[in-house]
């Protein structure tokens, strides 16, 4: 009977496809002419080493001294510098010591768990140089792989590491011919599942790993000239402004701006003063006025800020420590909380890379198990080929004590079959496993097999690697009768965990993109069984030239992943989605990930990574498998909420600060004792230190810098402050007649726990009541805000213009402090909900709805 054309397997279909021809320069040609069997003399790798230079990847650590340093770096630590030069010139000590406190110790905190976790990464790395073996004056010698130079002639067998770009000579180590191909796996680099196959002239790459065979080969490119060295170098210009540090410098530079212009007024405004009063202004009076503008830009700036977002990031970094997830980068526990796309490559992160046992056709009442046994006693038990040790590993529980191999033909290229004859102890009976369509052939036109070609083109459309397995009927006479059992596929089969991380993912807002060098077919086969969308868009449309970077860019933006893509379309992909405004995490495992992993806001190199995909991460994983990842976007959330929290009540209590002395200044002349000023920056500041264990709500969407509603709700929360301390002020002065050491006293304690009771309502959107803070946060809150009103009650701080104000005015203070929190909650909540209505009602486009979702007003 005529039989319908059969697809192809999809070992032939992918060498169809393979378009891309590695050419080497003739410049190079020219040193690979090296005797096979003699290699390089010594004067000749000493020329060679002065012209290439090592092969290895030089790995270029920044000064541990420059580091520490960077971390005195930003706006707000650059207002802190100033001020404390200008401590030096007024000598006012104590500021000069709180102020190098304060840096000290939040470059400290940055410095030490960034190095913490550089060290667990050190800790990872293999011990032992990588070493190879290699012809050199007619010795076969064995050297490290750095020592390797262009025209080297090694041996690749067995287990062996590619340690340089290859080219094979086709010959045994001592110049025999040989028989068969060298099978590759070049999973690390490329990200193909599945092992290929080099004959000779054909380029093998450094870090490949040989799965069968043995030949000799020349060496090509070394170092940074190799195919990982190209990669290196996409890594090297991946050098941006971090995203929390634009954020910070961002809050930072509004509050400086806002700080010195009106701290410069108020300076002004006493020069011009003590000239109208005495009539001219002696040194002595610029020297005391720039002390009284110090101390009140000292109690202005958030000089906090920096040390407690730092407490903060790294009490979250010992949180995921616990659970093996390694922050290497402090800021990027902040920066995972707002990524709303996860690119993953496929290969050893999502999948297992690993071939196992798929589930099989079967035929003529045949079970899974018979297959299973037929395919094994098939199969060459001595080679490490991947296909056999998968089916020899899928039928290891199988019980084969009864079968003996009286004779077995190993699997032959030209007719793509191995077979055996095997005795079950009463009978003899022949088993064929192989090529699908090789297997059809010996069936001849004995059975229909219209069912099994549909099947066959089934597999090969879903980009699985079918095999074939027959035996012959039992009790037949010469020539035997060849009957079907069944068809087997390999896969690289998904993680367990990964189809849950991926639902989770979508649960808390963020769109999993796959990435591989596999074939499209593949790639849409896997994403199924993840229970992922389809729509795999080729390697190909990212450099079409008929498109223009925007149409592409909308491309990636929807589709649900990518194939055949190398590292360079790997960094083109993680570029244009955040060109789109997109923050994106990128996880992978190999040499062809680490560009992407350093281009992302946040690289994950997930477990048993190299060194080179750790060396480009923000995050490593330790422990098998991608949940890890649920719980730092969890914990990183959870963080961010802390973060924001704090950064609201800051900047509204400076605003609030600023607003107050600005004009209690300029129209009453009045002015705080500093002690109050030093009081309130230090103790509220310490205190606040706490909101790194404070209770907080998971988001189920990214977290993302919302600033204008940030400094807009701020500085109307501030205004509304201030009218209950002008209020406070006019009352207590006016009306009560209170004595002007009161009147200190009294205004102290407002500004301390007023402002500071509004952290209780700055730590969530809703009302305050909803979301309870923890006992340890409410009890260093309050007990701040008790030694404020003990040094209130009995004026004990050292200054003898200051008077205490008893238990009555000071209870009732803290008492309206408390109503004023109740009712600046309520307005915090106004505030938020009229804000989200005009973002919900002012957004008319679909396309302007997704910036303005995915950019949250972030725009520097």
């Amino acid at each position: 009977m005529t039989r319908s054309k059969v697809t192809p397997p999809l070992s032939d279909i992918n060498e169809k496809q393979q378009e891309w021809k590695d050419e080497i320069p003739k410049d190079i040609e020219m040193y690979l002419d090296t005797p096979p069997t003699y290699g390089l003399t010594h004067q000749q790798v000493q020329d060679r080493l002065a012209r290439f230079g090592k092969n290895e990847l030089q790995e270029k650590k920044p000064s541990k001294i420059l580091h520490f340093l960077s971390f005195f770096t930003g706006a707000i630590a650059y207002l802190m510098e100033i001020s404390l030069l200008l401590t030096i010139l007024t000598h006012d000590w104590l500021d000069f010591g709180i102020i190098t406190a304060m840096l000290i110790i939040n470059a400290l905190i940055g410095y030490v768990e960034e190095a913490r976790a550089d060290s667990a990464i050190s800790a990872l790395k293999n011990s032992l140089a990588l070493l190879t073996r290699c012809w050199r004056q007619g010795q076969l010698v064995e050297l490290e792989a750095s020592e390797l130079v262009v025209g080297d002639v090694i041996v690749l067998r067995l287990g062996d590491i590619v340690p340089a770009d290859v080219r094979l000579l086709g010959i045994g180590s001592t110049g025999e011919a040989v028989e068969g191909d060298l099978v590759i796996d070049q999973s690390a680099l490329t990200g193909e599942s599945l092992p290929v196959k080099r004959s000779m002239n054909d380029m093998v790459y450094s870090s490949s790993v040989v799965r069968q065979g043995q030949q000799l080969g020349i060496v090509v490119r070394t170092g940074a000239n190799t195919f990982i060295g190209k990669a290196a170098s996409l890594i090297s210009i991946t050098t941006s402004e971090g995203h929390f540090q634009k954020v910070i410098n961002y809050i930072g530079y509004f509050l400086i701006i806002l700080s010195l212009l009106l701290v410069s007024i108020i300076f002004v405004y006493d020069l011009v003063e003590k000239k109208w009063r005495n009539g001219t202004v002696t040194g002595e009076d610029v020297l005391q006025a720039l002390k009284e503008v110090v101390v009140l830009t000292i109690a202005a700036i958030p000089v906090g800020l920096p040390t407690v977002m730092s407490v903060t990031m790294a009490v979250g970094a010992k949180q995921l420590a616990k659970k093996n997830v390694i922050v290497k980068r402090l800021t990027a526990v902040e920066e995972l909380a707002s990524v709303s796309i996860l690119c993953s490559d496929k290969t050893g992160t999502l999948t297992l890379n690993k071939l196992t046992f798929d589930e099989p056709y079967l035929a003529n009442a045949y079970s899974k198990s018979d297959l299973l046994l037929y395919a094994y006693l098939a199969s060459e038990p001595a080679t490490s080929d991947p296909i056999e040790c998968a089916v020899r590993q899928a039928a290891q529980d199988l019980d084969v004590s009864g079968f003996k191999t009286v004779s077995f033909k190993p699997f032959d290229p030209t007719d793509k079959i191995s077979r055996a004859t095997i005795s079950d102890g009463t009978t003899q009976f022949k088993v064929a496993k192989g090529a699908p369509q090789a297997i059809l052939e010996l069936l001849g036109d004995q059975e229909d097999t219209w069912e099994i070609e549909r099947t066959i083109e089934t597999f090969a459309s879903r980009g699985l690697r079918a095999l074939g397995v027959a035996r012959t009927k039992p009790n037949q006479q010469q020539p035997a009768e060849w009957e079907f059992v069944g068809l087997f596929s390999l896969i690289d089969p998904p993680r367990d965990d990964s189809a849950q991380t991926i639902r989770e993912c979508a649960e808390y807002g963020i769109s999993v993109k796959m990435i591989t060098g596999d074939q499209t077919v593949i790639a849409k086969e896997v994403a199924y069984r993840l229970g992922m969308g389809q729509d795999i868009l080729d390697a190909s449309s990212l450099v079409d030239p008929s498109k223009t970077d925007d149409q592409v860019a909308e491309e990636c933006l929807s589709v649900d992943g990518f194939a055949r893509v190398i590292p360079e379309h790997k960094y083109k992909v993680v570029e244009m989605l955040q060109n789109k405004g997109l923050f994106v995490a990128m996880t992978g495992d190999g040499v062809n990930d680490a560009p992407a992993l350093k281009k992302a806001n946040v690289g994950i190199a997930v477990h048993g990574s190299t060194d080179a995909a750790r060396t480009a991460s923000d995050i490593v994983l330790l422990s098998h498998g991608l949940s890890a990842i649920m719980d730092g976007i969890k914990t990183s959330r959870m963080i961010f909420q802390r973060l924001q929290s704090y950064a609201l009540y800051r900047i509204t209590s400076t605003i609030h600060f600023l607003i107050f002395f600005f004009v209690i200044t300029l129209t009453e002349d009045w002015k705080m004792p500093p002690i109050f000023l030093i009081l309130i920056s230090v103790l509220n500041d310490a205190a606040t230190m706490v909101m790194a264990v404070d209770n907080v709500t998971i988001s189920k969407s990214p977290d993302l810098w919302r600033l204008r509603l940030l400094i807009v709700l701020s500085t109307v929360l501030a205004g509304v402050l201030s009218l209950f301390s002008f209020a406070h002020f006019y009352i207590f002065r006016d009306v009560m007649k209170v004595s002007p050491g009161e009147l200190s006293t009294i205004m102290y304690l407002h500004i301390s726990c007023a402002p500071h009771f509004i952290i209780f309502s700055t730590r969530t959107e809703n009302f305050c009541w909803k979301s309870m803070p923890s006992k340890t946060f409410t009890a260093i809150i309050l007990c701040t805000q008790m030694v404020a009103l003990l040094l209130s009650v009995y004026g004990c701080v050292g200054d003898q213009t200051v008077e205490p104000i008893g238990w009555a005015k000071g209870v009732a203070i803290i008492v309206i402090a408390l109503v004023t929190f109740i009712l600046i909650d309520l307005v915090k909540v106004a505030i938020i909900r009229l804000w989200h209505w005009q973002f919900n009602t002012t957004t008319p486009t679909r396309a302007q709805k997704f910036q303005l979702e995915h950019k949250s007003e972030l725009q520097w």
